[in-house]
């Protein structure tokens, strides 16, 4: 699979990324020594607690949710020539549809009780997609920019809402009262923080690529993103395919909150996501638009989230070094995209 209006060669679509990784990896290494520490001692620490420990295995699952989800929210859009910045508003928007569902609608059983606060999450995510998506559609206006702007809004709405008409009563920092157990999704590793937002969103990553690679409407999203011309004269709606995958994304990306609310948090707080939306763009293009590489991708930034406390404490670390390795990563294959569309251009 490919990312719309980049053309790739087959056998690098697969060694680019892991060249990035391991250059991105190996300058890490550096600034580990430069930092007094043993890169080898500092990795092995890293990625011992996160793939190899019980609890650490769960707590990197648990982060691997929401980032996976809302990159494949990021892929869909790209699919269709569409980059949708607005991720971590939408992860907010979500949150706050699966919050509301699961204080006001009582008195269901729990299954539907679950379902209905995932399908509040999806549906206030995507609108709140949809809207850069019409703007983009019929208003032509950029979408980075209206996506971009629009995380602010989410998140400042967010933090309002906590801060006044969700607050809990004499909560002493800006946070909803519990969600109902209901509506909370079940642990799936006993005595982890890992729950069962991460089986929706292998699910999603799932259905997303049989609607991408083996459906009418993938193909029709694909088309739009490398020729929207040819697409409309080919009977293709541009403008509703458009509306459509930036609703797609953003519902992705709504359901990422609201695993974060019903798995994880049970409360909708002020901050909602440390930063999940802004990975997912990096996990989305290091992917190479594969859903499978974003599902491998997201367990890769997962790991380094969810060791970089302990390689800190255990080789003396800073965390900022995790950061600047993901920072590298995406810098690194930014320059092998350059690089191949270069190359394409001269031959």
């Amino acid at each position: 699979m490919i990312l719309p209006g980049i053309i790739y060669f087959p056998e690098m679509s697969i060694v680019s990324p892991l060249i990035a990784i391991a250059s991105a990896l190996l300058i890490g290494a550096i600034l580990i020594l430069l930092a007094g520490a043993n890169p080898i001692t500092a990795y092995t620490a890293l990625f011992q607690e996160s793939l190899s420990t019980y609890f650490g295995f769960g707590n990197t699952l648990t982060k691997m949710s929401p980032l996976l989800l809302t990159s494949l929210g990021v892929l869909v859009a790209l699919r269709a020539g569409q980059f949708n910045i607005g991720g971590e508003g939408q992860i907010y928007l979500g949150a706050l549809g699966s919050t509301l569902v699961g204080l006001y609608v009582q008195g269901l059983p729990g299954i539907i009780h679950v379902a209905l606060a995932l399908l509040a999450g999806f549906l206030f995510g995507a609108a709140w997609g949809w809207v850069p998506g019409y703007l983009k559609a019929v208003r032509k206006v950029n979408e980075v920019i209206t996506t971009l702007l629009l995380n602010y809004i989410a998140v400042n709405l967010v933090s309002y809402l906590v801060q006044n008409p969700l607050k809990a009563p004499n909560a002493p920092s800006p946070y909803s009262p519990l969600i109902a157990k209901s509506a909370q999704l079940p642990i799936i590793l006993p005595g982890s923080l890992a729950h069962a937002g991460i089986l929706v969103a292998l699910i999603a990553a799932g259905i997303l690529w049989v609607l991408l690679v083996r459906s009418p409407l993938g193909y029709q999203i694909t088309a739009v993103g490398f020729n929207p011309v040819a697409s409309r004269y080919s009977g293709i709606s541009v403008e509703r395919t458009t509306m459509l995958v930036m609703a797609l994304a953003g519902g992705l990306a709504g359901l990422a909150g609201a695993a974060e609310v019903m798995g994880l948090k049970y409360r909708l707080f002020e901050q909602v996501s440390p930063g999940y939306g802004f990975d997912a763009i990096a996990i989305a293009f290091l992917s190479r638009g594969n859903v499978f590489g974003v599902v491998l991708t997201s367990l890769f930034f997962a790991t380094l989230r969810s060791g970089a406390n302990v390689m800190q404490r255990s080789a003396g670390v800073p965390v900022t070094v995790v950061y600047a390795i993901q920072g590298l990563t995406v810098l690194f294959i930014a320059i092998s995209l350059a690089v191949e569309r270069r190359g394409i251009g001269d031959g």
